[in-house]
């Protein structure tokens, strides 16, 4: 039995529960525990969630059956199929792709009410609905459901057009900002540096 599921089970946690809370696929938990050890975001983000160190989730426990392999066919379909494994992992984290989405709401920021709409249509049609992908969009979608709260804020206290300007001025830097350090992080970390700790979409 894989670490995974010894810790989902303990937790009283379902593949699909524990798919939603993470924000990782189904398919990628059920993949786990069915042998494949986490790597890189995967392991971060699970480890995060069941609220357990890296090294847990990782398989300490060595079969005590012995396979003896004497065919080369079949240790060539073997290291094939590790191959694909290690393709499909590396395949969960497109981080050029997650960049151009990250960057492309840069041209609205400082229209708030549609900084979103740029990477939500590059999410639609690529199709990439990865945990990353939608923090990323729920960051713009909060950033444009705040934005226009705070300028009724300072219309309703009738500080004058000046401070219209630099609060408009002001929630463009900081989206400007917030984009690009995620951008260096994504980058660097493959990961966010600013984000939502739930998702809006």
């Amino acid at each position: 039995m894989s670490e995974l599921k010894k810790i989902r089970e303990k937790q009283n946690l379902t593949q699909e529960e524990l798919a939603e809370k993470s924000g990782l696929s189904v398919r990628t938990i059920q993949r786990i525990e069915a042998g494949t050890e986490p790597k890189g975001y995967t392991l971060r983000t699970l480890a995060s969630t069941l609220e357990v160190s890296e090294k847990d989730l990782l398989i300490t426990d060595i079969p005590t059956e012995e396979i003896i392999i004497d065919s080369p066919i079949l240790m060539d379909e073997i290291e094939t199929q590790q191959a694909i494994s290690t393709i499909e992992n590396e395949e969960i984290f497109n981080s050029t792709l997650i960049k151009i989405i990250n960057l492309s709401s840069l041209p609205l920021a400082w229209f708030p009410i549609a900084n979103f709409l740029p990477p939500l249509l590059i999410m639609i049609f690529t199709k990439d609905k990865s945990p990353i992908v939608k923090q990323i969009i729920s960051l713009q979608i909060f950033l444009a459901i705040i934005s226009p709260i705070i300028f009724l804020i300072v219309a309703f206290f009738k500080l004058g057009s000046a401070s219209v300007m630099i609060t408009l001025v002001g929630l463009t830097l900081l989206n400007i900002f917030i984009i690009l350090r995620n951008a260096y992080e994504i980058d660097k970390n493959k990961e966010l540096r600013y984000k939502l700790n739930f998702n809006m979409i």
